[in-house]
């Protein structure tokens, strides 16, 4: 049989009904057997258009072909030497539209199961160690990254290796930013997966500060004028929630995407024994259609409520991973299309009630080449609900760029950078979410990489 008739290898998962009460994770990812036969369907392409596809630019096929032939060590160690995080991109990255998206096996078939494959040799990796083999000479340097999310791990990382002192400074008081807080228990595991893949880089004699919040606690300016860091990288992500702007959003039950997430994982408020507990109320509205919204909607499902994802285009339309909308609609969650929030309704003692809300169309695309929805005239409905979750996108929080002299921005709050992470001040360098407003894991990776080659290129030039 030709590999690419071979069957992509299913992966294991709780069932919805049991998962949708509980915070542990959905998938169990692949067995060794799995693993092994998922990797013999890779056809080891002499030009790997997943390659060219990754951010990173992992070795895709060489460590496919090592898991073939069972040879985790060295799967791992050609992993390493792109990215200390594979057991987190391999469970939140979209490898559907990125390297399994360029695979040829997925043009009359199904794609090899890269990012399955890559998670399986990162838990790998964690469970049984990597020896390590890198010798890092210091050189003397000091540089400063501010977050520590995936592009500031990233950077810092990069930074290490080369020999650089590399201090990380976290307004948390845990460390992983967006890993940390922003993805739920049940698609990443935080004691188990993240806070061990930050472990990798404390190894490599990387510092970290938690508590401080740059822009009050210390700024850019004082880090570089007063601690003689001589490169400063800005990986604070974008953190500042949007509203819609509509009557009753400061209605108690109202919050965003953001604060809802980050109250359940960094406090545990799911945890029946946290001193935190988040009000979900019989039934929660979430708006929204992003992955944010896909992960908020299947936390207050698992927290006892009714749950809803109120969305103004078609399901075509959503841009949350297909893999993310297929799990929600089998755990029991409710998706309202082509239907538009225009104000959320009180009750007398401050609390939300409902959801007024329009019915929408399709018009002609808008400028982004998605199809402009209208409101439908005389279809206006009220949605019983008792909790209201905004998940409409996140921008950079000014608090850094107004405190670091000739640091420049863009309208909407992101600095400006090229895409080597240069910024307008000298010796000052950006990357991910704070640059490019809300993305993804692995596109914040590729940023902090590509910023610590130019703060080598930097530093050397002085």
């Amino acid at each position: 049989m030709a590999k690419n008739n071979i069957p992509r290898v299913p992966v294991r998962e709780q069932a919805p009904e049991v998962r949708a009460a509980n915070f542990e994770e959905v998938s169990y990812g692949y067995g060794l057997d799995e693993a092994k036969q998922e990797a013999s369907r890779c056809l080891n392409c002499r030009r790997p258009r997943c390659v060219e596809q990754c951010p990173v630019s992992i070795r895709i096929p060489d460590f496919i072909m090592k898991v073939k032939d069972g040879d985790m060590e060295s799967a791992a160690q050609i992993i390493a030497q792109d990215s200390l995080l594979p057991s987190i991109c391999g469970r939140v990255c979209p490898q559907e539209s990125q390297c399994e998206g360029a695979c040829v096996l997925g043009v009359k078939g199904e794609p090899v199961s890269i990012g399955k494959l890559e998670r399986f040799v990162g838990d790998w990796e964690l469970e049984y160690g990597l020896e390590e083999h890198m010798e890092i000479t210091p050189n003397g340097h000091k540089v400063a990254v501010v977050g520590s999310g995936p592009a500031g791990l990233t950077c810092a990382a990069d930074l290490a290796k080369l020999g650089y002192k590399v201090t990380v400074f976290e307004a948390l008081h845990k460390l992983g930013g967006v890993l940390q807080y922003g993805i739920p228990e049940f698609r990443l595991p935080k004691e188990r997966v993240v806070a061990r893949e930050v472990e990798k880089v404390k190894r490599l004699g990387v510092e970290f500060e938690t508590d401080i919040i740059v822009g009050r606690t210390v700024t850019v300016d004082s880090l570089m004028d007063d601690e003689g860091y001589e490169a400063v990288f800005i990986g604070s992500g974008a953190g500042l929630p949007k509203f819609m702007g509509i009557p009753g959003e400061n209605l108690n039950g109202v919050v965003s995407a953001n604060e809802f997430l980050t109250r359940n994982n960094l406090m545990k408020a799911y945890d029946e024994e946290s001193d935190t507990p988040v009000f979900v109320g019989r039934r929660t509205a979430v708006v929204g259609g992003g992955n944010v919204a896909m992960d908020a909607v299947r936390t207050a499902k698992r927290l006892g409520a009714e749950a809803c994802i109120v969305y103004r285009r078609s399901e075509e339309e959503l841009p949350a991973r297909v893999e993310e909308v297929h799990h929600a609609r089998e755990e029991g969650i409710e998706f309202m299309m082509l239907t538009n929030p225009t104000e959320i309704l009180g009750d007398e003692t401050g609390w939300v009630r409902g959801l007024r809300c329009v019915r929408m169309e399709l018009g002609k695309p808008d400028e982004s080449g998605r199809r402009s929805p209208k409101v439908i005239e005389g279809s206006e409905f009220d949605l019983d609900c008792e909790m209201v979750v905004m998940s409409l996108g996140t921008s950079p929080n000014p608090l850094i760029a107004n405190t670091t002299a000739g640091l420049q921005t863009t309208r909407w709050g992101g600095i400006i950078a090229d895409d080597a992470g240069i910024t307008t001040r000298k010796g000052v360098f950006a990357g991910g979410d704070a640059v490019t407003g809300a993305a993804t894991v692995i596109l914040a990776m590729g940023a902090g990489r590509a910023a610590a080659k130019a703060i080598d290129e930097y530093l050397r030039s002085k």
